[in-house]
């Protein structure tokens, strides 16, 4: 990961901040022209919202761009990384946040709820731990000094994974929660969400690399698009709060209710992959990059398959946009854990010091 591109930019930093103001904007054109977003809602084609498709390859095939499929061949190099961060990622996240979910908002908090929502709030729950993060995790694993050719590996095989393994995941999940799973509309989801975008960024990424100074203009379009990313997130984010707007107002406490099972979901996981880690003896910078990648959620897919199973009202795009709100601040404050304790990490019997696994000058050549 080169330094230019794995620092964090101004919108980045400062997401929770612009989502907030998504949240005000949203609710204030809401109120005021309730008839706009009416008409946004709408226009869909077997259930897929067509605005919010056009903002949802704009967020994801700028981040699917950085994504060097062939990076699986080293996938084996950190074998002990890479097994710790697919069972987090597949086997516990969505089902511990499902029993978050169940726990929290279906008994704990269900007297403070909606209650014809509370099985779309535990919805959105479900889709937003299925699938884990493809863009910022390279951001996190910056920040910790992390082997970027482990993070780059492990996010290039959890895209492939996520192609055929997200559908069944929310579908079992789903139906385990007594929800009525539209599987045509979430297999669509897969193939709109997932296949194309990855297939579009794929291709589009071996045509810039294949000319002269191919890294180079792909570093630089990678920039001049990441822009449209940001902006496509955040117009979505206004279009859902311009519909939950009313819903927000009468009952704020929704928001901070939903913020728990997904804070303790977030540390819960990033603390379990980062003990296995060094319980199978992985480098500190091989256990940094995992925990985080264990923790933090692709909520851009996330955002926009609540929105086509449940719709722009749905509890379910509601919850999943609260994930949004507090993605940032908690993934620092994995980032700044991690770093803290590796002095404590590296004092474990047979852990490969710091600046033997990935020392100071380790950069990856494509740009990433």
């Amino acid at each position: 990961m080169s330094k230019e591109s794995g620092e964090m930019g101004l919108f980045e930093r400062y997401l929770t901040l612009w989502v907030t103001l998504c949240i005000v904007v949203g609710i204030g054109l809401g109120h005021f022209i309730p008839g706009l977003f009416q008409a946004v809602g709408r226009m869909e084609v077997a259930h897929i919202n067509l605005p919010v498709a056009v903002l949802v390859w704009l967020m994801i095939i700028p981040m699917l761009l950085k994504i060097d499929l062939r990076a699986l061949k080293g996938v084996t190099q950190h074998w002990r990384g890479v097994a710790v961060t697919l069972l987090v990622n597949w086997g516990i996240k969505p089902f511990s946040m499902a029993l978050l979910g169940w726990l929290f908002i279906g008994v704990l908090f269900r007297e403070y709820l909606p209650a014809e929502q509370i099985d779309s709030y535990i919805a959105g729950l479900i889709l937003l731990a299925a699938a884990p993060c493809t863009a910022m995790v390279f951001v996190w694993s910056h920040l910790m000094r992390g082997e970027p050719h482990f993070t780059l590996s492990q996010v290039a095989l959890n895209d492939v994974i996520m192609v055929f393994a997200f559908a069944p995941v929310v579908g079992l999940l789903l139906g385990l929660s007594a929800i009525t799973v539209p599987w045509d509309t979430l297999v669509l989801s897969v193939l709109l969400y997932i296949v194309v975008p990855l297939v579009i960024a794929t291709i589009w990424r071996r045509r810039l690399l294949n000319r002269e100074h191919g890294y180079l203009k792909l570093e630089k379009t990678i920039k001049r698009v990441q822009p449209f990313s940001l902006i496509a997130l955040l117009t979505t984010l206004v279009l859902l709060f311009g519909f939950q707007g009313e819903k927000i107002i009468a009952q704020p406490l929704i928001i901070l209710l939903l913020s728990v099972p997904i804070l303790i979901q977030v540390l819960f996981n990033a603390g379990l992959a980062y003990w296995l880690n060094r319980l199978v003896r992985s480098p500190h910078c091989v256990a940094g990059p995992s925990a985080l990648i264990g923790a933090s959620n692709f909520f851009e897919l996330a955002v926009a398959t609540a929105i086509a199973l449940f719709g722009f009202q749905s509890g379910a795009a509601l919850a999943t946009v609260v994930g949004v709100l507090i993605e940032v601040p908690v993934m620092l404050l994995a980032v700044h854990v991690v770093i803290r304790t590796r002095d404590w990490y590296e004092s474990a019997p047979g852990v490969m010091p710091h600046e033997q696994c990935c020392p100071a000058d380790t950069h990856l050549h494509s740009g990433h």
